[in-house]
């Protein structure tokens, strides 16, 4: 499995910081509106507990503010105190009521008390994923199975976020989505990924198409998977460097993804439901082609 270089040579572990005491330091919170903002950066807020925390764990994450509710202080402190001790950037957490983060967040956003003011991350172009998977060993050979998933069209932020969390527990080498119709890092993609989005590249590509046509000249083998392929996704073997190619609900995939793909294959479904949602579907596919081989 490829795993990114720069986001945690770094990382700190909570249990390694000196703890103070069982809360985080605290400040008020100033009246909705006067946020700050990184210069020339899209405001982003981040809530709830995976992926505020996994996000204040990340070196690369570049932060603005931290609001924390009363009751999260009470549950979160010790964690969240480290955390900040660990990124070394001063960011302090900030007390805020609830009616604060719901006039900050989408409504109805599931926050668990805690919000985080960021900037989406930087993410490798296709040139430097492809070094980074094609990188040798020290016996010289690439190490393990590579796998990436491709997304063609997928736009809804929740199924996005879901493949991202598959993809991530599986051990997938990234993400692809073209750089239009595409879902972009929100905070409900960001909860929905439960934190993945620190450990795995969601990378915009200007082309798909194109995109896979590169990759195919790098030695991956393009599967789409569609209701109609040839083949069940599990039937014989793959190989050890594949792109899964999955299309939006309803439409599938589009005519010129399909004809990059070498093989289409189909998941083993049967009874009155034949089909999955994407975000489903993607977690089956990657079992059967990672988790089933590790386990």
């Amino acid at each position: 499995m490829t795993k990114r270089k720069t986001r945690h040579a770094n990382r700190s572990q909570p249990g390694a910081v000196k703890r103070r005491s069982a809360r985080a330091p605290v400040a008020s919170a100033p009246p909705p509106g006067t946020l700050e903002r990184a210069a020339g950066a899209r405001e982003l807020w981040l809530y709830g507990n995976h992926a505020v925390l996994e996000a204040l764990a990340n070196p690369e994450r570049r932060i603005g503010r931290l609001l924390v509710t009363g009751e999260a202080a009470a549950k979160q402190g010790a964690r969240l105190q480290a955390l900040l001790a660990g990124r070394g950037d001063g960011v302090m957490a900030e007390r805020a009521t609830r009616e604060i983060l719901g006039q900050l967040l989408p409504a109805g956003a599931v926050h668990q008390g805690l919000a985080l003011q960021t900037e989406p991350l930087a993410e490798p172009d296709l040139p430097e994923l492809l070094a980074a998977v094609s990188r040798p060993s020290a016996e010289g050979a690439v190490a393990g199975p590579c796998v990436l998933l491709a997304l063609d069209q997928v736009t809804d932020p929740q199924n996005v976020g879901a493949i991202l969390r598959s993809a991530a527990a599986f051990g997938a080498a990234a993400v692809l989505a073209p750089g239009r119709h595409a879902a972009p890092e929100t905070g409900a993609l960001a909860k929905a990924a439960s934190g993945a989005l620190e450990h795995l590249p969601y990378l915009k590509v200007g082309n798909l198409a194109q995109s896979l046509e590169q990759l195919k000249q790098a030695g991956f083998w393009i599967v789409g998977l569609a209701a109609e392929g040839a083949r069940s996704i599990g039937d014989g073997d793959l190989g050890d460097r594949v792109v899964l190619v999955m299309g939006a609900e309803g439409r599938g995939l589009r005519r010129l993804t399909r004809e990059r793909c070498d093989l289409l294959v189909r998941l083993p479904t049967q009874g009155p439901i034949g089909q999955l949602n994407v975000s489903s579907a993607a977690a089956v596919a990657l079992y059967e082609l990672l988790g089933r081989r590790r386990g």
